[in-house]
C-alpha cells in the first residue's frame, strides 16, 4: 500500500485532522513529522494514497491554517527522499 503524509505545523490540527478523517472511516495515523520535511517536532497524519482526494477535501473544509503540505517519503538507491504531492 503507498501512503502518504498530510503535514502540520500545530499538533492540535494534526489531531483534529486524524479525528475528520477517521470519521470519515479513513484508517490513519498520527506519526512524528518525516525529518527530512525539516518541521522540527511536528506531527503528520499517515493515511493510504488512495484517500488523498478525502483528505483535500477535509483540509479545504476546515480551513487548517498550520497545513503544509501532502508528501510521499521513499527510498531510492537507500537513501530516503520526501516529495510534496
Amino acid at each position: 500500500m503507498n501512503v502518504i503524509y498530510a503535514v502540520f505545523r500545530s499538533r492540535t490540527q494534526a489531531l483534529a485532522f486524524a479525528g475528520e478523517m477517521r470519521a470519515r472511516g479513513v484508517g490513519c495515523h498520527v506519526v512524528a513529522t518525516p525529518s527530512g520535511l525539516g518541521m522540527g517536532c511536528g506531527l503528520s497524519v499517515r493515511l493510504g494514497a488512495e484517500h488523498k482526494s478525502t483528505a483535500e477535501r477535509v483540509v479545504r473544509a476546515r480551513n487548517y491554517d498550520s497545513f503544509y503540505a501532502f508528501v510521499s517519503v521513499g527510498r531510492m538507491n537507500g537513501t530516503s527522499f520526501t516529495k510534496k504531492i
